[in-house]
């Protein structure tokens, strides 16, 4: 499962509407290069290396899963949008907005094109007092010493005051609230991503399925007849100790928990694997076992075009999936949308993502994370 980067930005503004450069530049890097999980304060500070206006600064820490070199791109597009003319010309000058990248995880790189840490930051309040109130502890990768410690040694004697808060568009989101949120889906459908990424991304509590320590399930894609029943038992059985157990750690009426499988989705594959004696038997068994499983407060299923989860099976490579069909995934399709629209006092939301990747796209990881919010909202009156 791919990992996200943690990014420490810095953006300033000396032209204009200086707060609302600042404000805007926040808005479009989070909604096209990555999720904004932490802003600084708003600081003013007298222009560093020449003289001019007075500029506004402050830091951001980003989750993304671009790389650093794709990240100063869309630094680069997002100056552009916001009205940024990049003059060929030495030296320093006023700006309408500049966006820097700091730090990449702990990345050194020095190309024509990018430094990383950036050059200088160490001499500079402007950047380390707003970094420091994200990231107090974050290591210089160069120098080996924290922020905290960059600050206290800094020579600058410039004065860099904080003057307020700042906006943040990601505490519009309810997750920061107690809710239980499963998102089902497909084989391949991105499902165990997405969780991970919004448990990363709003300190969530994520609750992973263990898909791929069970060993009945290579044998079942190469002999389905024969290792049907074995395979669902199995799936039941350490669905519901992991749920059980997990559930009854965490306070639902305090914690944020977002989970990438219910237990109901055992008793769905059951009914497309199983012959009939052996479902009724199944049926049996689930009934026993789940009954005190707590239902989510909103269910989410990430619908997607049997060809794309084809693509995504092939991309990802697990070779126990490779032989997986189309019309194996379309009675899956079918399974879910049936069980789905038989609970009638669940809370759900069927969402298409045929179109969307929310991996490699912000926007549609926003467009994702707005309907999922919208929903919530309804069922958490």
């Amino acid at each position: 499962m791919k990992v996200q980067h943690q990014v420490i930005l810095s953006i300033g503004s000396n032209q204009g509407n200086r707060l609302e450069n600042i404000e805007n530049s926040i808005k479009r890097i989070n909604q096209s290069l990555g999720t904004v999980v932490g802003v600084s304060a708003l600081y003013e500070s007298a222009s560093w290396g020449f003289d001019s206006s007075a500029f506004y600064n402050c830091a951001l820490l980003v989750h993304t899963f671009k790389t650093a070199e794709q990240i100063l791109d869309q630094v680069l597009k997002i100056e552009k949008e916001l009205g940024r003319l990049r003059k060929n010309s030495p030296g320093y000058a006023a700006r309408l907005i500049d966006i820097d990248l700091i730090f990449v995880d702990q990345q050194i790189i020095n190309t024509d094109q990018l430094q990383l840490p950036h050059p200088l930051l160490e001499q500079r309040n402007f950047v380390l007092y707003p970094v420091a109130d994200l990231a107090p502890q974050w290591k210089h990768p160069v120098l080996q010493k924290t922020i905290q410690q960059l600050v206290a040694a800094s020579a600058d004697q410039s004065v860099c005051k904080a003057i307020s808060k700042l906006y943040n568009p990601t505490d519009e989101m309810p997750f920061k609230q107690a809710a239980y949120v499963v998102i089902e889906g497909n084989i391949g459908a991105g499902k165990s991503t997405l969780v991970t990424k919004i448990a990363q991304d709003f300190d969530a509590k994520a609750v992973l399925e263990r898909f791929a320590d069970n060993p009945f399930l290579p044998k079942f894609y190469q002999d389905p007849d024969r290792y049907a029943f074995s395979l669902e038992v199995s799936f039941l059985a350490d669905r519901h100790q992991q749920l059980a157990t997990n559930l009854a750690q965490l306070d639902l009426s305090q914690d944020f928990v977002v989970a990438d499988y219910h237990v109901l989705k055992s008793l769905l594959f059951a009914k497309i694997t199983l012959a009939d004696l052996e479902y009724q038997l199944y049926k049996d068994l689930f009934g026993i076992l789940c009954q005190q499983i707590p239902k989510p407060d909103l269910y989410v299923y990430l619908h997607q075009s049997s060809d794309q989860l084809l693509h995504n099976i092939k991309k990802r490579g697990r070779e126990y999936e490779q032989n997986i069909t189309k019309a194996y995934l379309d009675k899956v399709n079918q399974g879910y949308l049936d069980y789905i629209h038989s609970q009638t006092d669940w809370d759900i939301l069927i969402l298409d993502i045929s179109n969307k990747d929310f991996v490699k796209n912000q926007e549609d990881y926003w467009y994702v994370l707005e309907q999922i919010n919208q929903k919530l909202a309804t069922v958490m009156l």
